[in-house]
């Protein structure tokens, strides 16, 4: 150690450098705690700021206050008062629960009526604190109260399944595709200025062609799919020609002899006699009644949204391409993909059963 480096105190006979590295074991950060102490064993405030501790107006501020309140703890300042109690907070709250949809400006309005003059960004700060943020509503069907009856009831009756029961369902439901990606939602990443970036934009027209298509699939794999011609929507005799050609020959080939359920959906066209007739002729059970507006209980759902993906990501541009793309990546999934959105099924009726009928997540 230097003679340079090296001061010795008047009193108590401590070096600084000594008393430096004993404080900066247990608080380096904290510059003002050797300060102090070297003020308490004889240092001037000169003394100190020649070791470049910190610089020389902070080490006379610490000492003062030191000296002052005999304490280095630095109190946390009061700062400006809240413009609101607790219980008009609480009462925030109830407005906000009472109407998710009212916008922050609306709620300091309806605050003002209140008694608290604030603005529409304090009025966001009270919400976040207790958890409430501004986020996009969720597009969810309508459900009525039938529509929740029928959901409990059915979940109910099947809340004991298993995913070995859940495996001996083949699942099916028809799913529309759309040119130019407007399949989906499509996020970009940019730079400022490159909003209408080709690369950046999602090509739209006004009327985008549409395709339909029906698939079935189980735990052992996807089954078939039919593409319904350009401009048809799916009708009870449609729907008789594709349990006949394309529902029997998934059946005989992933069960074979086995016993296995159909599922379907309640619209009028799988509703139909003729339908109900030849099904049952043919020996397949129907698992139901399928409760309506219930795409959460539907395994396929998730299918069609990874389908989807798959065919937007290769960006087709006509609709021979779509079509291609469709038959393609359907037959590409692989059974693990398939196992595991039948394996999922119990959850979601439970899921079901725990939110009394409502919407889940799928």
């Amino acid at each position: 150690m230097s003679s340079n480096n090296r001061l010795e105190a008047s009193k108590g006979g401590w070096c600084l450098e000594s008393l430096f590295f004993l404080c900066q074991a247990w608080l380096p950060a904290r510059k003002h705690v050797p300060s102090s102490l070297l003020s308490q064993k004889g240092f001037t405030g000169k003394d100190i700021a020649a070791s470049k501790i910190a610089p020389k107006s902070t080490i006379y501020r610490i000492i003062k206050n030191f000296k002052e309140s005999g304490s280095i703890v630095v109190k946390k300042a009061s700062g400006r008062p809240r413009k609101s109690s607790k219980r008009q907070d609480h009462l925030l709250k109830l407005i906000q629960l009472r109407d998710r949809a009212t916008t922050s400006t609306e709620l300091a309005q309806e605050w003002q009526q209140a008694g608290v003059s604030a603005s529409a960004r304090t009025v966001s700060r009270r919400l976040l604190e207790d958890g409430l943020v501004s986020r996009r509503a969720a597009k969810k069907s309508l459900l009525s109260r039938k529509n929740i009856r029928d959901r409990l009831i059915f979940c109910n009756r099947y809340r004991d399944w298993t995913a070995e029961d859940c495996g001996k369902v083949i699942f099916s439901d028809e799913s529309p595709f759309r040119l130019f990606g407007a399949s989906r939602k499509k996020l970009v990443r940019r730079r400022q200025g490159e909003r209408y970036h080709q690369s950046c934009v999602m090509p739209t027209v006004k009327h985008p062609e549409t395709i339909h298509v029906w698939g079935c699939f189980s735990a052992k794999g996807v089954g078939s799919l039919t593409i319904l011609p350009k401009n048809t929507a799916m009708n009870k005799e449609w729907n008789q020609h594709i349990v006949r050609v394309q529902l029997l020959p998934t059946i005989q080939e992933q069960f074979g002899d086995e016993q296995c359920l159909f599922q379907h959906d309640g619209a009028p066209c799988h509703k139909a006699k003729v339908i109900t007739k030849w099904l049952g002729e043919q020996n397949i059970n129907i698992l139901g009644p399928w409760p309506g507006n219930s795409p959460d209980l539907n395994p396929i759902e998730t299918l069609w949204s990874i389908l989807k993906r798959r065919v937007d990501k290769q960006k087709p541009t006509n609709s021979d391409k779509l079509q291609a793309l469709i038959m393609q990546e359907w037959a590409a999934i692989s059974q693990d993909v398939a196992q595991k959105l039948i394996d999922s099924m119990p959850g979601q009726i439970s899921e079901v059963l725990k939110k009394k009928g409502q919407h889940c997540k799928y």
